[in-house]
């Protein structure tokens, strides 16, 4: 079997996308609950001021904060020894500036880990998944605020000592290279600017939110070295979005073009927190772009000191990118690109490419040389329950062909030591907020409007899944 013995198998959440109770037990705002519902057609409205006129997805999503220990026994049924999922900075520190943890929602993520714990399955936890708390929004103006740096290193701190004997993994931020994208100002930067006029058209200002992703990276460094200190044992990863480029033709200029884009878009982010400063390319980047970063000698030695121990990315799809005129496009996370006309797509014209995913754990391995973690992997689509069943032979085929890529990737030498597919149990759509957009083994009786049940059900992929996990990745009929 080409997998270790102790190879990592789960699936992965985010707590604005599934636990609900957006206002329960002293929780404040995020940047993630004003988000109203859109679709694939019409985006997401950003409501600094929330009211009733809209639907906001994240209130109370799949009230995952109140069914956890159904979950999480679900989660062990299947298998489980790893659960990826993110803490709501909201819930500790509700405005993200207050002088006391909020000891309610600490409590709440005790209870979590005391359950995790009970089916021995280890905790992946992402300290900080598109959940800014509003206020440093309002008050701070988000990331490009370097007053915000020292508010998440408290957080972390926080984090790190009430839960030193409970977590060994940790992921500072989620997709941190997303910034790279006007359309992450909000949720990732905390960047709100006038003009902005929904979700998919936000007003962008370069220079600022760059210097925004600046301050992320020594905030993810700082927390690095704090949590070292606290804990030698803890073990950090990068989180990287990992859209993997291809040149549409063979033109030179197409080959150059990706190569650009790649270093930029896939690399910088992953070389600053695995290398421990920017590349060349950066600067030439920043420079051509008159893009100017504020980074001082301290700085850049915190980088160096808060440098992380794995690599972990999402994966999803390719895309294909021209310096010539292709009319086809396709959608995808965070970005579309040219259309590649040997792949299918998705309901949501995503592009499905298995051996892709080979390719990049390859690539990156050969760039870093650490182990290698795949923290997001799957497929959105709308599935119907009928009878208490839900028949996705898609979403197993899907998984199936990658799951062959990841066997083919380890016998090509790469040291992959896990797997989360996102959405393990159906939750909320971050791009349009739909939750008939759905990934999971375990579908939640709930539509976009919050309306259902909220009964859990296991998919035919639940039980595809609990026989790959038990037989280490073997048994893929």
């Amino acid at each position: 079997m080409p997998f270790k013995k102790d190879f990592l198998w789960g699936g992965a959440t985010a707590a604005n996308q599934c636990e609900g109770a957006y206002l329960e037990a002293g929780k404040g705002l995020s940047v993630s609950d004003i988000l109203t519902l859109g679709s694939h057609k019409e985006p997401r409205k950003i409501a600094l001021d929330m009211d009733d006129t809209y639907c906001y997805p994240a209130k109370k999503a799949i009230d995952f904060y109140h069914h956890y220990k159904e979950d999480i026994a679900l989660f062990a049924e299947m298998g489980f020894n790893v659960y990826r999922f993110s803490i709501a900075w909201t819930r500790i520190f509700p405005n993200g500036d207050d002088e006391i943890p909020n000891e309610e929602g600490l409590k709440f993520y005790d209870r979590v880990f005391e359950e995790l714990k009970k089916y021995n399955i280890e905790p992946l936890v992402t300290i900080s998944h598109n959940e800014m708390p509003l206020n440093i929004l309002k008050k701070y103006h988000g990331w490009p605020n370097k007053k915000v740096i020292n508010l998440y290193v408290k957080y972390c701190e926080v984090l790190f000592n009430r839960y030193k004997n409970d977590v060994t993994y940790w992921l500072p931020f989620n997709e941190i290279n997303n910034l790279m994208l006007p359309l992450s100002n909000i949720i990732h930067g905390g960047i709100y600017l006038e003009g902005t006029q929904d979700f998919n058209n936000q007003k962008d200002d370069p220079n600022l939110r760059f210097n925004a992703l600046n301050n992320v990276l020594i905030a993810s460094a700082k927390a690095v070295k704090l949590g070292k200190e606290i804990n030698p044992n803890f073990k950090f990863g990068s989180m990287i979005c990992h859209i993997t480029l291809y040149p549409r033709t063979c033109h030179p200029d197409d080959i150059f073009l990706v190569h650009q884009n790649d270093l930029v878009r896939n690399c910088m982010c992953s070389d600053v927190m695995l290398k421990g400063e920017y590349p060349f390319y950066a600067w030439n980047f920043f420079e051509k772009n008159h893009i100017h970063i504020n980074l001082n000698d301290e700085e850049k030695r915190i980088l160096k000191e808060g440098t992380c121990d794995f690599y972990s990315f999402s994966y999803y799809q390719s895309i294909c990118e021209s310096c010539q005129s292709f009319d086809e496009k396709t959608s995808g996370n965070i970005m579309g690109g040219v259309r590649n006309p040997y792949l299918k797509l998705t309901e949501w014209d995503w592009p499905i490419d298995p051996v892709g995913l080979r390719y990049t754990l390859n690539k990156v391995y050969d760039r870093y040389r650490v182990p290698v973690f795949i923290s997001e992997n799957g497929l959105g689509a709308v599935d119907h329950l009928e009878n208490g069943k839900v028949h996705d032979p898609y979403r197993i085929a899907y998984l199936r062909d990658h799951i062959q890529e990841m066997e083919k990737a380890v016998e090509d030498g790469v040291d992959l030591f896990g797997y989360t597919p996102w959405g393990c149990i159906d939750l909320v759509s971050v791009s349009t907020g739909e939750m008939k957009k759905r990934y999971g083994f375990i579908y939640v009786d709930v539509d976009d409007f919050g309306n259902g049940s909220y009964k859990r059900y296991q998919k035919d992929s639940f039980y595809w899944y609990k026989k790959v996990i038990a037989s280490n990745g073997e048994n893929l009929d």
